[in-house]
């Protein structure tokens, strides 16, 4: 009997060395598989049950990003209480909520979701570029979204939402450009405007001051020209009979009635008298 078990010990020894590595540790030590997603489940009330793996995020609304992300976490703790009926996570650690599954054509092999859970490494919680997505267990009755351009996933640029307890909310937040009135241009405009209205009265003035300047030197001329005509008019031509005589009253009638050789005008003896003279003989 003892050499039967001696025997059956060196055989066993001998199968375990003649095994590779590897299958002895599976033998020794079995491991499981990480980041396997879960098979297909009909849905069911309060309970989170997994949809599939999809190559889009659909309709769904990014939540948050848990280091320790499970399903439990992100459909039971997470988008269960604030109302939603869909939870998908995504690269292990992002987790996902809304009221439609993705679009039936986005469906792909669970394969394609292979990144443990952040909280539990054996379930997958989507790939890199997909998504696990589950049934929250509020509604069994769940629709799918449509198809759309923009429903494959990206790797920049999460959608913002928050969500309260009770109905599902979602905030957009948009930028709106608001115009702001150019006040340096309007500042500029009303400084031209001003300078321009300045010019033209500094250019009225000086028209209208050399307007009145100019009437009246025309005056002043025409004044002038009148008394030059009334003068001429009160004298006469010069030569004509009526002009002033030239006769000096000193002369002598005598001698005026000469020729101007033939003699002299004395200018210190007045002529216009008789005077008696006496000459001694």
């Amino acid at each position: 009997m003892k050499s039967v078990t001696l025997l059956a010990a060196a055989l066993l020894a001998g199968a375990v060395d003649a095994i590779s590595p590897e299958r002895s540790d599976f033998f020794l030590f079995p491991r499981q598989k990480k980041g396997v997603q879960q098979p297909k489940q009909d849905p069911q009330l309060m309970v989170a049950t997994n949809q599939g793996c999809y190559k889009s995020q659909g309709e769904l609304i990014y939540n948050d990003t848990f280091i320790f992300n499970s399903i439990d976490l992100c459909a039971t703790k997470t988008c269960y209480p604030a109302g939603y009926e869909v939870a998908a996570s995504r690269a292990g650690k992002e987790c996902f909520c809304g009221h439609k599954y993705p679009p039936k054509e986005d469906l792909v092999p669970d394969s394609q979701c292979n990144v443990g859970c952040g909280g539990y490494d054996l379930h997958a919680c989507g790939g890199a570029e997909t998504f696990s997505v589950y049934n929250t267990g509020k509604s069994l009755a769940v629709k799918h979204s449509e198809k759309t351009d923009e429903d494959e996933p990206t790797s920049t640029g999460k959608p913002t939402a928050t969500s309260t307890q009770g109905a599902a909310q979602t905030i957009i937040m948009t930028e709106t450009a608001v115009v702001e009135p150019d006040k340096k241009g309007s500042n500029t405009a009303g400084i031209v405007a001003g300078v321009v209205v300045s010019v033209v009265l500094v250019i009225a003035a000086g028209t209208g001051v050399y307007l009145y300047l100019r009437r009246k030197r025309n005056k002043e001329i025409e004044e002038e020209h009148r008394r030059n005509a009334a003068v001429t008019a009160f004298m006469g031509k010069p030569g004509s009979s009526g002009g002033m005589s030239m006769t000096d009253s000193r002369l002598d009638p005598i001698l005026a009635a000469r020729r101007l050789s033939d003699g002299s005008i004395a200018d210190n003896q007045d002529y216009s008298r008789r005077i008696l003279r006496v000459v001694n003989t």
